[in-house]
């Protein structure tokens, strides 16, 4: 019996919220959101200048962010923008593949930034017209790396039943989590780099697109306190240690040598790199750790500059824009999350 057909990933569509924050407006809304509550609040508002963000989508007008509302408000505000997105990044993929939802077999569907139940494939299941037995898999609290690891999960579902249709739906509404409360350094520098987004993926046997011949994990040990959530009494509290570069830098390349000699594969054989632009730092650890290739390092900088930090949502949109962007054979994408896990996915562009 030959080897299964690899997952192919037939088309990628995003979608953004309707408000655009220009960065300068979110340093200054910072200024007076911050003031007097933060010690050395001018030094640190630099953050904002170097962070290589020009502008961001955000689903509420700015004012709403300084007048602040309580968890269950900013919840509901989540779902209610997150079906919208996600709805409108399926039927633009659906439609640009020619396909009905109903011929939509299975679900995957990644958030890290609200809370669902019924989860966000349940809830957007008959409006978009999928069938009441479509195969869904909800999965929460991937942070940044839930991009990569849906995608292989994805890929996981469609390769073990040859000729079926796997969506992939990622959606992370950062913005809907700042609190007034927590006047960390941490909070501000995630306020400089969040953004809010929405993609729409399909994977199946029988689709073009590139392959993905191999998906993996690797987490740290002893790295829980190095980002996440905390469950505050008004909402989610952003856990995200200044070590993350050094890590990035250190640790995440001989991560990806253990997985890719797993999967018989060796970095001489990539050719090109979709890396998470977590921030300027962040990017730039990853630059030194692969040696990206320029074009590639760009890319990601760009989606930086253009959507911000929008967690598991923005290694997907730099994949998206690397695969229709110059010819290659072989890709690593890669992410990383809470855990502190990385996460890596080889697409292969098959002759």
């Amino acid at each position: 019996m030959g080897a299964a057909a690899p997952a192919r990933l037939a088309g990628i569509e995003a979608a953004f919220p309707e408000h655009r924050l220009d960065q300068a407006a979110a340093r200054e809304a910072a200024a007076r959101l911050f003031a007097g509550r933060l010690p050395g609040l001018e030094r640190l508002l630099a953050v904002y200048d170097h962070a290589g963000i020009a502008s961001r989508h955000c689903c509420m007008p700015l004012d709403w962010y300084l007048v602040g509302a309580g968890f269950a408000e900013r919840n509901r505000l989540f779902l209610h923008h997150a079906e919208r997105l996600l709805a409108d990044a399926t039927r633009r993929l659906l439609g640009r593949l020619a396909l009905e939802p109903a011929a939509v077999d299975a679900v995957v569907c990644v958030t890290s930034t609200g809370i669902a139940t019924p989860s966000l494939d349940a809830r957007l299941a008959e409006g978009l017209g999928l069938r009441p037995d479509v195969e869904r898999t909800p999965l929460f609290g991937l942070g940044c790396a839930g991009g990569i690891l849906g995608l292989g999960r994805a890929a996981t579902l469609a390769r073990a039943r040859p000729g079926s249709r796997v969506l992939l739906l990622v959606t992370e509404l950062c913005s809907l989590a700042l609190r007034h409360a927590d006047v960390s350094k941490a909070n501000l520098v995630a306020c400089a780099l969040f953004g809010d987004a929405a993609v729409a993926a399909l994977l199946s046997t029988e689709a073009g697109g590139p392959a993905v011949i191999a998906s993996g994990e690797h987490r740290l040990p002893d790295s829980l306190d190095v980002m996440g959530w905390r469950i505050e009494d008004d909402g989610l509290g952003v856990l995200f240690s200044p070590t993350i570069p050094e890590i990035a830098r250190r640790a995440v390349r001989p991560a990806a040598s253990d997985f890719l000699a797993r999967h018989g594969l060796a970095f001489e054989e990539i050719d090109a790199f979709a890396v998470h632009p977590g921030g300027a730092k962040v990017l730039e650890a990853l630059d030194a750790a692969f040696a990206l290739p320029p074009e590639d390092r760009a890319l990601a900088a760009a989606v930086l500059r253009d959507a911000g930090n929008v967690s598991a949502v923005s290694v997907l949109l730099v994949l998206q824009r690397l695969i229709g962007i110059r010819p290659w054979r072989r890709a690593l994408a890669l992410a990383l999350g809470p855990g502190f896990t990385a996460g890596f996915a080889v697409l292969e562009q098959l002759r």
